[in-house]
C-alpha cells in the first residue's frame, strides 16, 4: 500500500465534482501553485477540488547531491540521458495513490485531471499516459515526456482520447523548447489530442498562459 503524499487542498465549493492533482517542479513544494487557483476563471464550472502534493525529498545529482523535494533525480542537464527510471516509477505510484484516494471520495477517474509544472509536468505525462482508466485531462506546463522511448509500449488505451494541454516558454533555459516540441510531436504521432501553446517567457508562467489554462478547463469540464 502506497502512502498518500502530504498535500494542500483548495476547493471551489463544498461539493466538488472534479479533482485536479497539480504537481510542483524541482525544489518547490505544493504551495507553489496554490495562488493560481484565484487567477483561473472557473465561474460556471462544477466544483473543483485542487490537490497540491509535496514530493518526497531526495539528493539531486545536478545540484551537487543537495537534498530537496523532487519527483525523481536529474542526473544530466541533457534530460534525455540516463533518466532516473526508478524514481519516475516510484513517484508514478504516489500519483496513482492520489488518484485512487479521489476515486474513494466519490470523484470518478474521468473527472480527475492531472497537472504540473516542469518535473510535475513530466509526472503528469508519466502517470497519465499509463493510467488504466480514462482521466479527465492532462495539464502539462513547461515540461516534457520522460522515458519517451517506452511510451508507445507502456501507454494505456484508456487514455488515448484524453485531452492534453501542453505549453512551453520559447526562452526556457531549463528545459529547451526543442525538448517540449519533440514531446508534442511524439504525442501527436501516437494519435493523442494535444492542444499546444508556446509563449515569450522563460521557465515560468505568464498571464496569457493562465488565460489559456482557464479556456481549456472550461472547454473540457462544461
Amino acid at each position: 500500500m502506497i502512502d498518500v503524499l502530504p498535500n494542500i487542498e483548495v476547493s471551489t465549493n463544498d461539493a466538488p465534482q472534479v479533482a485536479i492533482i497539480w504537481m510542483h517542479g524541482l525544489g518547490a513544494d505544493g504551495n507553489d501553485f496554490v495562488p493560481f487557483v484565484k487567477e483561473l476563471n472557473l465561474s460556471g464550472l462544477p466544483g473543483i477540488r485542487f490537490i497540491f502534493p509535496h514530493a518526497n525529498t531526495m539528493p539531486v545529482t545536478i545540484n551537487g547531491g543537495y537534498v530537496m523535494r523532487a519527483w525523481y533525480d536529474i542526473i544530466h542537464t541533457d534530460l534525455g540521458r540516463q533518466e532516473d527510471e526508478k524514481g519516475l516509477r516510484a513517484s508514478q505510484a504516489h500519483v496513482e495513490a492520489l488518484i485512487e484516494r479521489e476515486k474513494s471520495r466519490g470523484i470518478p477517474a474521468s473527472r480527475i485531471i492531472l497537472g504540473g509544472f516542469s518535473q510535475g509536468c513530466a509526472m503528469t505525462l508519466q502517470t497519465g499516459l499509463r493510467y488504466k482508466e480514462k482521466l479527465g485531462g492532462l495539464l502539462c506546463l513547461s515540461g516534457y515526456v520522460p522515458m519517451a522511448d517506452k511510451v508507445a509500449a507502456e501507454r494505456s488505451a484508456a487514455n488515448q482520447d484524453t485531452p492534453i494541454f501542453l505549453v512551453h516558454g520559447r526562452l526556457d533555459p531549463v528545459i529547451p523548447l526543442a525538448r517540449a516540441t519533440a514531446s508534442r510531436d511524439l504525442l501527436q504521432s501516437l494519435g493523442y489530442n494535444v492542444e499546444w501553446h508556446d509563449y515569450y517567457m522563460q521557465h515560468s508562467v505568464c498571464p496569457e498562459e493562465v488565460s489559456d489554462i482557464s479556456g481549456w478547463l472550461n472547454k473540457i469540464l462544461k
